[in-house]
């Protein structure tokens, strides 16, 4: 399942996010979305978990829940 994490930190690291997720299970991808320009991050990121009750458990566990001082948005990503 493709996992929609939004008011991030911009300091926040690719391996702090993947972390944050794990404790609910196996995470295949994390990736936080960068501007093409500036290279800075833009606040918001994507979690890959491919067991899909995990994945429910990390959206219910986290979301609202705080990560370096911001309460993040996790929700299931909507396809393109």
């Amino acid at each position: 399942m493709n996992i929609f994490v939004g008011n991030l930190n911009y300091r926040l690291d690719v391996e702090a996010l993947e972390q944050a997720f794990a404790q609910y299970g196996q995470v295949d991808s994390a990736k936080i979305i960068t501007d093409r320009e500036t290279g800075r991050a833009k606040g918001f990121g994507f979690i890959e978990m491919s067991n899909d009750d995990e994945a429910r458990a990390a959206i219910e566990g986290l979301n609202g829940a705080e990560l370096m001082d911001r309460a993040i948005v996790v929700n299931e990503a909507r396809p393109r």
